[in-house]
């Protein structure tokens, strides 16, 4: 979303923007400057709405861009007061979107999500990209990655895990993370940095990974606040991640993503400016668990089984590793 905001500061300097966000997200981007945040904590239940509702009672918009499909999203955009409520068009306003808002993007088929989000910007008549985001990272964001990282070793960053959902199978294998994680030291002289959040899940995965490897990890899971991780995250010289934010995190810092997908597809939700980092095995997975090909597949359509992400080998991550580290170089 942060690009899209970059692009109507630069395209309208004079307008004023109110993002209604929610409260986890907003710990990563709330201090983004130009804008008025709203916070929405949906862990408070009916009485988020309330105070949200309080909070808009006597505004007025000229425009909301209506950029969340979920339910909840739409009962909050019943309190925002705009002559224009701009939503996606019919195919992609799931949750019965289009009955909140009154004007639709242009229909674009097999779009990435941000260049969706681009779309709303682009109905308005903006059409040229600020593709950066310039996300804030405070002096003492940055002083924990100082004090956790070493000073002159590259590194590699692994955030192992996606968020947990049913039946939504995106995990790598432990093992086969150790194992990449031992050829970046031996091969690139890469230190390994281990990011997640604090969820017993996720502290397993570490265990796990920390079992199989030969050299020493430094292990951040659960340890950070999102600013950290985004400032660890920017000291990284490259990042592995399967379908997960931190991906998108790294994206925003600049840190070049090999992504790991099976279980959904890299054109949608793959990190945006890595897509030739990208361990696709999508494809694959579909056909296989599925008995689809992308093109008979809906868009964003997810491989729900357990063994998807296990069509990723090792030597598959190595040598897009190698890539990355390569261009890395020559790109210096």
């Amino acid at each position: 979303m942060v690009p899209v905001i970059r692009t109507l500061q630069s395209a309208w300097p004079a307008c004023n923007i109110t993002w209604i966000i929610g409260s986890l997200e907003a710990g990563l981007v709330g201090d983004l400057p130009g804008v008025e945040f709203i916070i929405f904590d949906k862990a408070k239940g009916w009485r988020a709405f309330r105070e949200v509702r309080t909070t808009l009672k006597n505004r007025r918009f000229d425009v909301l861009l209506h950029m969340q499909v979920a339910t909840r999203a739409s009962l909050i955009s019943l309190f925002v007061k705009a002559p224009l409520k701009l939503g996606f068009d019919k195919a992609r306003a799931h949750d019965r979107q289009w009955l909140f808002t009154n004007q639709r993007i242009a229909p674009k088929p097999n779009q990435h999500v941000l260049d969706g989000f681009f779309g709303f910007i682009e109905a308005l008549g903006i059409y040229q990209r600020q593709l950066h985001w310039d996300i804030p990272i405070s002096g003492d964001d940055a002083g924990f990655a100082d004090r956790h990282l070493p000073d002159n070793d590259p590194l590699l960053v692994i955030n192992p895990c996606t968020s947990q959902r049913a039946r939504n199978w995106r995990n790598w294998p432990a093992e086969r993370y150790a194992t990449v994680a031992d050829y970046a030291f031996e091969r690139h002289g890469l230190r390994t940095v281990l990011t997640g959040g604090p969820n017993s899940r996720e502290r397993q995965m570490a265990a796990d990974i920390g079992t199989y490897v030969r050299h020493p990890l430094i292990d951040l899971v659960g340890r950070t606040s999102l600013k950290e991780m985004l400032a660890v995250l920017q000291r990284a010289d490259i990042v592995i991640a399967p379908d997960t934010g931190p991906a998108h995190m790294a994206t925003a810092v600049g840190t070049p993503v090999v992504g790991l997908y099976a279980s959904s597809n890299p054109l949608r939700t793959g990190p945006y400016l890595s897509q030739h980092y990208v361990v696709n095995k999508y494809p694959e997975a579909l056909r296989m668990h599925s008995g689809k090909t992308v093109e008979t597949a809906k868009w964003g359509e997810r491989v729900r089984h357990p063994a998807a992400m296990e069509l990723i080998s090792v030597d598959d991550v190595k040598a897009m590793l190698d890539k990355a580290i390569t261009d890395k170089k020559n790109n210096k």
